[in-house]
């Protein structure tokens, strides 16, 4: 059987763990340094997303709650969804802590009830 010659990617993947390895101290266990790593690396990537969802949750509903208007975090997210506002949470937070009246009016316009008249064409 012939020999498969590996290409850039086996390459890279070498050159990877060798500069990731250079990092750490002592010359035993460098090669299960690198596997917990990496592995808490990808873990700890998940965890941040969920806490910056978490974070942005938080500053809406706390906005939302102590304004001109008692409205709930889950409310709010329910009317935009329902009147198809393309906002996401990171946007509204963002939103929140510039701007308290442009959040204000983005509620109060998601609560308006559409006149099913209007909405259907028939006047």
């Amino acid at each position: 059987m012939t020999r498969t010659r590996r290409g850039y990617i086996a390459r890279r993947r070498r050159i990877k763990a060798q500069s990731f390895l250079s990092n750490f101290r002592g010359g035993l266990l460098k090669t299960q340094q690198e596997i917990r790593a990496l592995a808490s690396s990808h873990r700890d990537r998940d965890g941040q997303k969920r806490n910056f969802r978490r974070l942005w949750i938080t500053r809406i509903n706390s906005v939302i709650r102590d304004g001109w208007i008692y409205y709930s975090y889950s409310r709010l997210i329910h009317d935009l969804y329902k009147k198809q506002f393309l906002l996401n949470r990171k946007i509204l937070a963002q939103i929140a802590i510039a701007n308290k009246n442009c959040l204000y009016l983005i509620s109060n316009e998601s609560i308006k009830k559409v006149n099913w008249k209007e909405s259907a064409g028939v006047i």
